[in-house]
């Protein structure tokens, strides 16, 4: 296995663990832990769309880090 590929699931675990975790009701969306993995995740996720020129990914994760930064930053 890759570098690479261990870095994309590297990233979509820690985008998909807190999602589980908030689905199973332990973890709201706008804890800290939630809201940093996902921007972890989705950014290292981007990176990868971009190296790859992945386009659409990439859009989908850009977006993605963009909102939990955005909660990071505005929190409610």
């Amino acid at each position: 296995m890759s570098l690479a590929e261990l870095l994309q699931i590297a990233g979509a675990l820690a985008v998909l663990v807190p999602f589980v975790w908030s689905q199973v009701g332990t973890l709201p969306t706008a804890a800290p832990a939630y809201l940093w993995l996902n921007l972890g995740g989705s950014a290292l996720l981007a990176a990868l769309a971009l190296h790859d020129e992945q386009w659409g990914f990439l859009l989908l994760e850009g977006s993605w880090a963009l909102v939990a930064a955005r909660g990071i930053v505005l929190p409610r």
